[in-house]
């Protein structure tokens, strides 16, 4: 496992400085789920992709940017799920943004998700990694090197909501739930970048980021192997927790395409809570 932790800690500084100096417009590319592609997407998705060539323990890859399963070595134990560049269509904006990894062991599923660890370029690099034995542990990048800030746990109730989706496609469930967080006096806090928006819950010591279903995406936009179930793992272990619109907790689905996506709730205690009663499935 230290081989791969390794790798992407150098894998972050590389892709940083491909955000500092690479072309920021669109190739002449889709991926997988039919998306107009970034030259950083693919940059970034080819900068993994030759790291993890050498390391060992890697059976395959799978990325948000190409489909299927790409073999890499067949002695390997673990499979490597990424999105390279998450929220790359912020970049142009000077935005943070972020790479995901979820490290499984056997069958692409929740419950054979072992590890994951995520990274944020913004003013600063940072990286939070996880097991399922431990609390996130924070790194901060200096000079091409990361050191260890310390452990992220959630408070019972937190102060941020994060809600993604356009709103006039949202349920009037959903809706109401909402405005009921914003009544009691929830901050608003929302880019449309997945990684700063839970990472910024993260730090800050909990709320809710939600992407729920919606009228024009009722399976969720977010994809299960490479964003949901990876932060999953990191919420549960802080001390929160992250489920779908069933109530089920999001580290036991079993996605049937590498592509699936699902709706997706991550917080403290408190507002999961609320959200179940506000669903009816508490």
């Amino acid at each position: 496992m230290l081989n791969i932790v390794e790798t992407i800690k150098k894998i972050a500084f590389e892709i940083e400085n491909a955000i500092q100096t690479e072309d920021l417009g669109y190739s002449d590319s889709e991926n997988s789920s039919g998306e107009e592609q970034l030259k950083l997407d693919v940059k970034s998705d080819l900068i993994i992709e030759k790291a993890f060539t050498n390391v060992s323990s890697v059976k395959a890859l799978v990325s948000e940017e190409k489909k299927g399963v790409m073999e890499m070595n067949p002695n390997g134990e673990y499979t490597l799920c990424y999105d390279p560049l998450d929220g790359s269509s912020l970049v142009d904006v000077n935005l943070s943004v972020g790479s995901i990894f979820g490290i499984y062991k056997g069958e692409l599923k929740g419950e054979n998700l072992i590890a994951s660890a995520y990274i944020v370029y913004g003013p600063r690099v940072e990286m939070v990694y996880v097991e399922r034995d431990m609390k996130p542990l924070l790194y901060g990048g200096y000079q091409e090197t990361f050191r260890e800030l310390g452990e992220i746990t959630l408070d019972e109730k937190g102060k941020l909501n994060g809600p993604g989706g356009t709103q006039q496609n949202w349920s009037k469930t959903h809706k109401n739930f909402i405005d009921r967080l914003f009544q009691e006096g929830y901050r608003l806090r929302y880019s449309g970048g997945m990684v700063p928006d839970l990472h910024q819950i993260l730090l800050k010591g909990g709320g809710l980021f939600s992407y729920p279903a919606t009228t024009d995406k009722p399976n969720g936009k977010l994809r299960q192997l490479f964003e949901v179930i990876p932060f999953a793992l990191i919420y549960e272990q802080a001390g929160g927790e992250a489920i779908n619109d069933k109530g089920e907790r999001l580290l036991e689905l079993v996605p049937s395409h590498p592509h699936d996506t699902s709706p997706c709730f991550f917080g403290s205690k408190y507002e999961i809570n609320a959200l179940k009663e506000a669903y009816g499935r508490d």
